[in-house]
């Protein structure tokens, strides 16, 4: 699954259940924090914002304009974007996540990290033989 499907279906997932009283305290916090932090990659994206508003009513519509929206911002190389959707499926969905149903694949990429706990220095430059 490519970053940016990932961090969809999360915000898909975590709309669906805030919705319901059931939800629990951890699975309403991540969902909290992942819209931050996709609001945070969309800040200064007038139509990026409008779009995530309206995504969490009804993210069937709301898809293929968030999608284009993320992927413009590059939300698909912030590994804390990343992690936060990720985290947010492990909680409404243990089975497939532990399943590997939202292993990321990511191509072409520099600075990415997934997993707990992770410690990174970058220096970004030319690649090599470009």
């Amino acid at each position: 699954m490519d970053p940016v499907t990932l961090i969809l279906t999360a915000l898909a997932a975590g709309a669906a259940l805030g919705v319901k009283d059931t939800a629990s305290t951890a699975v309403l916090d991540a969902y909290n924090g992942l819209k931050a932090l996709v609001r945070r990659r969309l800040a200064g994206r007038p139509d990026g914002e409008v779009v995530l508003k309206r995504y969490g009513t009804a993210p069937t519509t709301w898809h293929d304009p968030l999608a284009e929206e993320l992927a413009a911002a590059n939300a698909a190389g912030d590994a804390q974007l990343v992690a936060a959707a990720k985290a947010l499926l492990r909680l409404v969905d243990a089975a497939g996540d532990q399943a590997g149903k939202y292993n990321v694949t990511v191509t072409d990429s520099q600075g990415v990290q997934m997993g707990d706990h992770n410690v990174q220095n970058n220096t970004f430059g030319p690649r090599p033989g470009r």
